[in-house]
């Protein structure tokens, strides 16, 4: 069983090494122009979209979308983010 990767330090490097979209829109985007490379989305997503199924890796943050945003370092809430381009993180292991 491999070790719980720690999901704060991994999205903080794949935003500062890597390229991520916030935000459910963006999220979708990203999804259907195959850009995507795993989503997360906080517990209380309102996209119908986003918790249905996508062909994307996703990952359902225990948090609500105030904490996650403040997990992104983000003064706002983010109900949903599309890892665009993991960078230096090892996000897509969750």
């Amino acid at each position: 069983m491999s070790e719980k990767i720690d999901i704060s330090r991994a999205l903080k490097a794949a935003i500062t090494t890597g390229k991520v979209e916030f935000g459910v829109d963006q999220t979708e985007k990203a999804i259907k122009a195959g850009k995507a490379q795993m989503v997360i989305l906080s517990r209380n997503c309102p996209s119908e979209m986003l918790t249905g199924s996508v062909d994307v890796k996703v990952h359902v943050f225990e948090g609500n979308n105030m904490e996650l945003g403040a997990l992104c370092g983000k003064p706002f809430s983010v109900s949903a983010l599309a890892v665009i381009d993991k960078g230096s993180s090892n996000i897509l292991t969750l």
